[in-house]
């Protein structure tokens, strides 16, 4: 995604394997990634822009991910 883009996320859909999301922590961090997998111990993230790592973040960390329905770009 690009500076500008407006993208539409659904607190409320399931979020599976390769989905686009928006994840805030608890520290305030917000991020958009691709989740690569989710267990109940871990949430592996993948990133779009190669200029940012991917993460790893512990369930407890994470305040909510939310799918992303839509985007402009």
């Amino acid at each position: 995604f690009r500076e500008g883009d407006i993208i539409i996320v659904s607190p409320s859909a399931d979020v599976r394997r390769n989905d686009r999301v928006v994840v805030k922590t608890v520290s305030g961090e917000v991020m958009v990634k691709v989740l690569a997998r989710k267990t109940a111990s871990r949430v592996e993230l993948k990133s779009f822009n190669p200029a940012y790592e991917d993460r790893v973040l512990e369930p407890k960390d994470i305040l909510w991910m939310a799918r992303i329905v839509w985007a402009s770009q």
